[in-house]
């Protein structure tokens, strides 16, 4: 990938949910148009400006876009019907087993509420390779605030010049830089790859399997 690593060996990785670990694009889709027309009725959904903010809590995207606070109710509960739709990318169980046999700790800070995380983890069979699962809801402010991955690394033990956070939103990006951990885009998902390398963030993987190597190499 072209850049430094760490400051330090590395120590843990704090990772995005959606489009970094799972492929749960489509169900936020179908899940988001039913609670547009329960709440707001006819009319297309706007998921396309919803998925601009991707990373943030659900809540706060309703606020930026002007759409009632009503609409979580009917999304969470289809994102909850449609879990067994969601599918884990190719290459993250690897990923996941060699970073744990390589002695470096991980945690999820996700832009979900930590219940809805931890069940969807649970149900992929991958929950258990986590040390901590941490929603939005759990921290006094959600992305692109510094306060989740923050919480993360302190649950993981390490200092933040020997964390990494690996997100595919821009605001995943900001939140780790404001808390001082090294920030890298994951290219693999549905998001647009030109937002995250206008970003500029410390380092770019094109798939879990990139990822992984630069974070053996960082870990010295």
């Amino acid at each position: 990938m072209g850049i430094e690593l760490t400051p330090a060996p590395l120590r843990g990785v704090v990772f995005d949910l959606d489009g970094v670990l799972a492929d749960s694009f489509g169900v936020m889709r179908e899940a988001f148009a039913v609670a547009y027309r329960e709440v707001v009725g006819d009319g297309e959904p706007p998921f396309e400006e919803y998925s601009r903010h991707l990373g943030r809590y659900f809540p706060d995207i309703m606020t930026i876009m002007g759409l009632p606070l009503e609409m979580e109710g009917p999304f969470v509960r289809e994102s909850y019907r449609l879990a067994d739709r969601v599918r884990l990318f190719d290459g993250v169980v690897d990923l996941l087993q060699e970073l744990r046999e390589a002695g470096i700790r991980c945690a999820v800070a996700t832009g979900k509420s930590g219940p809805r995380a931890r069940s969807l983890l649970a149900g992929l069979g991958i929950a258990e390779l986590f040390e901590h699962i941490v929603g939005s809801d759990e921290v006094a402010r959600p992305k692109p605030a510094p306060d989740i991955v923050l919480r993360a690394v302190e649950l993981l033990g390490i200092d933040r010049e020997e964390a990494v956070m690996i997100g595919d939103a821009v605001s995943d990006l900001a939140s780790a830089r404001s808390a001082g951990v090294t920030a890298v885009a994951a290219l693999w998902g549905e998001s647009d790859p030109a937002p995250l390398l206008d970003a500029r963030p410390d380092a770019a993987a094109a798939d879990p399997g990139e990822f992984l190597a630069w974070c053996l190499k960082a870990a010295r």
